[in-house]
């Protein structure tokens, strides 16, 4: 049980877990798990972190086949501009390690930007807070769920 599955529970939404033997080789842990549990890549979404004009974190879900864009995430946030946050602090601000992330059940609930994308999808997989752990759910729950709005973050 981790904080994602717990929230998710709470809330009574639909959604599945789905685990597999994590390699700590994998170059990128969202390819690893669309590759290891035969899903549509553009289907599983990663968690990444942001730090907004050099303040406040805020979290961006895009597909694990594309890049985050940092202009567009500033931008749907209301910020000037969007980094790569600090792993320690990501870290310590969800309570989750790196290729674990997940953006249900975090410490402390961060401004949330879903790439637009996730909305061709009846069913998006994220991380469930562990490498080797998904969990599939319906966008529009993972948006209710984190509180999370729809833009398109992501650039090839």
């Amino acid at each position: 049980m981790t904080p994602a599955i717990e929230q998710a529970r709470k809330a009574k939404v639909a959604f599945e877990i789905h685990a597999y033997e994590h390699d700590a080789n994998a170059e990128s842990y969202g390819e690893e798990a669309a590759n290891k549990l035969g899903l549509a890549p553009e289907r599983v979404f990663k968690t990444l972190v942001v730090q907004l004009d050099g303040q406040a974190l805020a979290v961006g879900i895009v597909p694990v086949t594309g890049k985050l864009n940092l202009k567009q995430l500033a931008k749907a946030a209301g910020a000037k501009k969007a980094a790569m946050a600090d792993a320690r602090d990501v870290e310590r601000s969800t309570g989750y390690v790196l290729g674990g992330v997940s953006p249900l059940g975090q410490k402390k609930r961060l401004r949330t930007v879903i790439d637009a994308s996730a909305q061709d999808f009846d069913i998006v997989y994220v991380s469930a807070g562990r490498r080797g752990l998904e969990i599939e759910l319906a966008a529009s729950d993972l948006a209710q769920l984190t509180g999370g709005i729809f833009a398109p973050i992501s650039q090839d």
